[in-house]
């Protein structure tokens, strides 16, 4: 976990962590995976998928727990990096991360959705400092595609 210090620059940060971003997942239907508009660069949604499959599957407070639901937080925010640095180059382009939105899947009343979404909320920050972390809407949802407990939206601020 980040000590409230920011790293020199993201792709020091991932080093210092020790993170290998995997490789950037394919899109799973018609879309692009990223769209870049000015200096606003908006991430499909992301997916906890490893390669062409879903890594975790399930809702929290049905199959899945909340520990578990933090974990494909982090993993879609991995692949989420793996766009963005596969679209920019590097990760030292992106200024600011401007919005996390978290949607979870959820069977009934789980108010421990902020608690997931902080999987993917400490990723960012311990890689990009605390002074970049985004405004952030968390919300649950019935299900989500190839039945995953977690989808990111991402839009990052980059450099022009």
């Amino acid at each position: 976990m980040n000590t409230g210090s920011s790293p020199a620059t993201a792709e020091q940060g991932l080093r210092q962590l020790g993170i290998k971003l995997p490789t950037p997942p394919e899109p799973f239907g018609i879309y692009a995976e990223v769209v870049q508009t000015g200096n606003l660069l908006f991430l499909t949604g992301m997916l906890p998928t490893v390669g062409r499959e879903a890594k975790f599957i399930g809702r929290i407070g049905a199959e899945l727990d909340v520990q578990t639901g933090r974990e494909a937080a982090y993993l879609a925010a991995l692949n989420g990096l793996a766009v963005a640095r596969q679209h920019l180059g590097s990760l030292d382009q992106i200024t600011r991360i401007v919005r996390l939105g978290v949607m979870v899947a959820t069977a009934g009343d789980v108010p421990a959705q902020p608690k997931i979404a902080d999987g993917a909320s400490e990723l960012l920050q311990d890689v990009f400092g605390k002074d970049k972390n985004p405004s952030r809407l968390v919300y649950g949802v019935a299900s989500l595609p190839l039945g995953v407990p977690v989808e990111l939206e991402l839009i990052l601020e980059v450099s022009a």
